[in-house]
């Protein structure tokens, strides 16, 4: 097989809800951001590790709400009040650092009309909060976990990647790549990028011997 330019050129990474694959791993986190209407308070928190897809939920959800997406770490210099009664996510509140302020009057805002959707690596009692109106606003938001991508899940990825480049692998080459890479979408993202890079510049096919070089070469993540 020729593929004559070696130019690296990625699918589009979709984020919607067609492209959000269901497994054991996140189907409870998926069905309560789909019960959004239902929070109790109107807020909600997903925690889970990297590459679980808490930041494609999130998007699922500001398609579904109207909803404005905000980072925790540059929550302090937002402005706020355009954003009354808005529905709003916030990623990454366990790296909330000088904005508990805030976070805590989205909290306030999100009791009435609004809602709330925050995104972390872990629960809030791992965050070293200091504000004690926000630690109390932390505790009474309800929790959504999401695991480490499964096998399943992984695999669907992995098919997903390759055939948005428009690359076709061998059958075999989905599970050797999953028993051997990093458990995260993040690391099969990398993955398919190094594998799909090596192929254009040696003209080659992607194989199970070339995805060994490259798993063997560097960590693809």
């Amino acid at each position: 097989m020729i593929r004559q330019l070696a130019f690296d050129l990625p699918g589009r990474e979709a984020m919607t809800r067609a492209d959000f694959f269901v497994s054991p791993s996140n189907a409870l986190a998926l069905q309560a951001v789909d019960g959004w209407r239902n929070w109790p308070g109107r807020k909600l928190l997903l925690v889970g590790p990297e590459g679980a897809g808490k930041t494609h939920l999130a998007q699922i959800w500001a398609t579904s709400a109207d909803a404005v997406i905000l980072a925790a770490d540059g929550l302090a210099d937002a402005g706020l009040e355009p954003l009354e009664g808005r529905a709003v996510a916030v990623e990454d509140v366990d790296r909330i650092g000088g904005g508990e302020a805030a976070l805590f009057h989205l909290h306030n805002m999100a009791t009435g009309s609004g809602a709330l959707l925050m995104t972390a690596r872990t629960p809030p009692r791992d965050w070293g909060l200091v504000l004690p109106d926000l630690i109390s606003r932390m505790q009474s938001t309800q929790i959504a976990h999401l695991e480490a991508p499964d096998d399943a899940l992984l695999s669907a990825v992995l098919v997903k990647l390759f055939a948005d480049r428009q690359v076709v692998v061998p059958p075999n080459l989905i599970p050797y790549l999953i028993s051997r890479m990093p458990r995260s979408v993040g690391a099969a993202r990398g993955l398919v990028s190094a594998l799909d890079a090596r192929a254009l510049a040696a003209g080659r096919p992607i194989t199970r011997a070339l995805a060994g070089e490259v798993l063997d070469s560097a960590a693809p993540e």
